[in-house]
């Protein structure tokens, strides 16, 4: 994997990111210190808005972007979109300004910039303007409900979601196979994957193409 720096590994997948990368360090830029990363990777402890300009001297070849929060976690549609929108695109235009090629951007099933669903359309409208900022190769990974422990507080309609899951996953086939539920992990050592996967384009992963790289 080449020099890699990922926001958003605080999360599960993020973290499960981290855990999984032992065969090249990466930078790691947060708003705070958990204190249980990997030794091997060196922690940028910052406020989310000096993370452009600690990106933009960092020069990484990848970024990796695992950012993602919920409305209700949020508090809100504006607070949602700060993070999932504002923030995601900030860090993005920064890393490609300074000169990084790859972003690996994870974003949802069914994102849509046309969606009637504001979660969903945000998904979409970041997704478009990850495509027009021009990185050489793009990533973007859309996994359906992600199951795994999560640290922070617990959000009791995931975890609903999580107990239903394999009742639901079986009732999926055909096209509906990509809303299955799906492994933080697995979506994370897609991510190790693709990191190193060299190349160019623009490519979106869903749910059988996410478990196919994580094989």
């Amino acid at each position: 994997m080449p020099d890699a720096l990922i926001v958003g590994a605080t999360g599960m997948v993020g973290r499960s990111v981290a855990e999984q990368a032992t065969a090249q360090p990466l930078t790691i830029l947060a708003r705070r210190d958990t204190g249980d990363f990997p030794p091997q990777h060196r922690l940028q402890r910052a406020a989310p808005d000096r993370w452009p300009g600690i990106i933009a001297a960092e020069r990484p070849a990848i970024l990796i972007s695992c950012l993602g929060t919920t409305i209700r976690q949020a508090g809100s549609e504006a607070a949602f979109r700060a993070v999932d929108h504002d923030l995601v695109l900030a860090v993005a235009a920064a890393a490609k300004d300074a000169g990084t090629s790859h972003l690996i951007a994870v974003s949802s099933v069914g994102a849509a910039a046309k969606s009637r669903n504001f979660y969903l359309r945000t998904k979409g409208e970041v997704e478009d303007a990850l495509r027009g900022l021009g990185f050489g190769r793009l990533d973007i990974l859309r996994p359906g409900l992600l199951t795994g422990d999560r640290q922070g507080p617990p959000r009791l309609g995931e975890g609903i979601a999580m107990l239903a899951a394999p009742l639901t996953d079986a009732l999926m086939h055909g096209s509906l196979r990509r809303y299955r539920s799906i492994p933080g992990a697995t979506v994370a050592a897609a991510i190790v994957r693709l990191a190193g996967a060299g190349g160019s384009g623009s490519h979106v992963h869903e749910n059988d193409a996410i478990r196919a790289l994580a094989d």
